[in-house]
């Protein structure tokens, strides 16, 4: 159903305008509200990435970013689980 939808959107050049910039402004709004939330305890950098995912899926360059933190994001937790390995191991 949702793709249905996206395919009638994008058959309309003003409604897709008009859809990309409420994807970009909500999103932008999501991420803008986590970067202020970070210092505080909770979710900051959850809602940092929900709204880069939001962004994600209208544009390139933010699902491009998305991929980007997740790849680093992974090799962060491969060698923060290494270190506790070896502190354990010793």
């Amino acid at each position: 159903m949702l793709r249905r939808i996206r395919s009638w959107i994008d058959t309309h050049p003003r409604l897709r305008l008009s859809y990309r910039i409420g994807v970009g402004l909500l999103g932008g709004l999501i991420a803008l509200l986590g970067l202020i939330l970070v210092p505080l305890p909770g979710p900051g950098w959850l809602v940092v990435f929900l709204g880069l995912a939001i962004l994600g899926t209208e544009f390139a360059w933010a699902h491009r970013l998305a991929a980007f933190v997740k790849r680093q994001l992974a090799r962060f937790w491969a060698w923060w689980d290494a270190r506790k390995s070896m502190r354990a191991a010793s």
